[in-house]
């Protein structure tokens, strides 16, 4: 058996790190693989961004990020043009879902309530 001595700062700087960790990634399995969403602190957008885009499409739900929002329906929609309405809706819903869960609380307050994840 080996004993290692750690220091109390080393110790707490390993208790921090792992918190950090812990508390600013949302971690969720797609089709059997794990992904990791680093929370969004103001700072870190561009990574923030890859990881939402990187786990809708891999979740394929991205559907909403890729395209534009369909026209509403009419009396006249085709059966198609209101599966790709619904699918669209589907999407555009679990996108921000999944945005909103992985964005502090002190940002989210400022957040309009009627977009969309595009």
């Amino acid at each position: 058996m080996c004993a290692y001595t750690v220091s109390s700062d080393t110790l707490f700087y390993l208790i921090v790190l792992i918190l950090y960790i812990i508390n600013f990634t949302v971690t969720f399995s797609v089709n059997n693989n794990m992904v990791t969403i680093e929370v969004l602190t103001g700072s870190n957008f561009k990574k923030w961004k890859e990881d939402i885009d990187f786990a809708m499409e891999m979740a394929d739900v991205d559907l909403s990020l890729v395209s534009d929002k369909p026209r509403d329906f009419i009396v006249a929609s085709t059966e198609d043009e209101k599966l790709v309405q619904a699918a669209w809706m589907k999407s555009n819903h679990i996108c921000l879902l999944s945005m909103r869960r992985s964005i502090l609380d002190h940002l989210k307050s400022g957040m309009p309530t009627d977009y969309t994840a595009k």
